[in-house]
């Protein structure tokens, strides 16, 4: 019951809040979202990235922001050509929706001056 009555509804309306902002404030870009599916993260795909998810966060940690980059979550594959696994972010929004929307509006910023950079 405190499962479903209180803990799910409180991620659910977290990860909206979140995808909204990254919809919102990524348009036109090649970076999509990874079905949510009650976790506690989001999982952004940034397509043709120019540079590594090592890279971006790198960049990000920076600013104070901190993701984890994909590559980690790809154990065994060890196809040096599936770019895949360096497009990829993690990102956790059950922090303070305030925090979570600063975080956002940093990750967005910098994701859009990547791609429009590259263009």
């Amino acid at each position: 019951k405190l499962s479903n009555d209180v803990i799910k509804p409180f991620y659910q309306q977290r990860c909206q809040l979140a995808v909204s902002q990254l919809e919102d404030n990524l348009t036109g870009l090649s970076v999509r979202i990874h079905k949510p599916e009650g976790a506690m993260f989001l999982w952004l795909w940034c397509k043709d990235l120019p540079i590594s998810s090592q890279a971006l966060y790198e960049r990000l940690k920076s600013q104070g922001l901190i993701v984890v980059p994909g590559q980690y979550f790809f154990p065994g594959i060890e196809d040096s050509e599936w770019q895949h696994k360096q497009e990829c972010l993690r990102i956790n929004y059950s922090q303070a929706p305030e925090d979570v929307k600063q975080g956002l509006t940093i990750l967005c910023k910098e994701l859009r001056a990547l791609y429009e950079a590259k263009i």
